[in-house]
């Protein structure tokens, strides 16, 4: 397997000096259906990006995506994600992306990864997944259980606890199982930021921080979407909430177009700018080529993703595992 790498300054402009500044989405009127975008560049509409966060955030996690892909005039949902369980945030999801017409490509962060691995299953219009630092479950596996597959992951210092040692449990009433899990505020921005952001930026995220019910780690994956559609994987080399290694093995065993950044767990924080550029990619169905040798492949890797990565500071390691 060839790779390339690229290793950029921090970051010194912002995306938009990047990418260039298209008009933003006008507003029509509610409707029960979204409809897709403009034509693209292949003579097709653009498809309807929709987002999904994991456990411990919300839609709004996505802003800095939202803008970025406005901006070049993609459709874009960022929606709620109940974090109650798998399978009824699946059925949730599922029913949402039955109103959108046209081609989707279906985003999920962290937990997320899990909801749209499950959603997405007989759904035509769901022509690519991205997996941002998120869990890609196969049929009968939990998001617990793949945390702790591999060391790496900073949820519990103890697998035997019957929660998570970095998590505060807030019981629901009904049985002893059904809790509310926050991360601990003195280790938030560990586990979630690995410390990447300003003190006073990270209290504020885990003081706003949304809950996610135990189920959403225990429940087993009813489906496994990226066995059948194909997917493109983030890797965040800094990950303390999942574990770098534990999205490694996810990655390589869905065969997907992965990257490799360095970056936090919450990877939309703190370097927003490499997840809109992969989510292009995959709008884009690109399958960048990775030779060492030829002049002309270096050069177009560094025009479609190694300018952005640079200028936006990001280190990059692309993997193409589909032929």
């Amino acid at each position: 397997m060839n790779q390339t790498r690229y290793a950029g300054v921090r970051r010194t402009l912002p995306l938009a000096v990047v990418l260039s500044a298209a008009a933003l989405i006008s507003a029509g009127p509610a409707a029960a259906t979204v409809e897709g975008g403009d034509s693209g560049s292949q003579g097709g509409a653009k498809p309807t990006v929709v987002l999904v966060h994991g456990a411990w955030a919300d839609a709004s996690s996505w802003n800095e995506v939202v803008r970025s892909l406005q901006a070049q005039g993609y459709p874009v949902v960022a929606t709620a994600n109940p974090l109650r369980s798998l399978s009824s945030d699946s059925d949730y999801l599922a029913s949402r992306l039955k109103t959108i017409k046209g081609p989707i490509v279906l985003v999920g962060h962290s937990y997320g990864g899990a909801v749209i691995s499950n959603a997405a299953v007989g759904n035509p219009n769901v022509k690519s997944l991205v997996y941002i630092a998120g869990f890609a479950p196969d049929k009968g596996e939990t998001a617990g259980q793949l945390a702790s597959k591999f060391p790496g992951s900073r949820l519990s210092d103890d697998p035997k606890a019957p929660v998570p040692t970095a998590l505060d449990a807030v019981p629901l009433g009904g049985s002893p199982t059904n809790v509310d899990l926050y991360i601990k505020a003195n280790k938030f921005s560990d586990v979630f930021l690995s410390n990447r952001l300003q003190a006073d930026q990270a209290a504020v995220l885990a003081a706003s921080q949304r809950p996610a019910a135990a189920a959403t780690l225990s429940e087993p994956s009813k489906a496994a979407a990226w066995k059948t559609i194909p997917s493109w994987f983030l890797v965040d080399t800094e990950d303390h909430a999942i574990g770098t290694d534990n999205l490694r093995y996810m990655a390589k065993r869905a065969g997907s177009t992965t990257v490799e950044v360095d970056a936090a767990h919450d990877v939309m924080a703190t370097d927003s700018a490499a997840v809109t550029q992969l989510i292009l990619q995959a709008a884009d169905g690109a399958r960048p080529s990775l030779a060492h040798t030829g002049a002309s492949k270096q050069t177009a890797i560094f025009a479609g993703v190694a300018a952005l990565a640079i200028t936006a500071g990001t280190g990059l390691v692309i993997r193409s595992r589909r032929a």
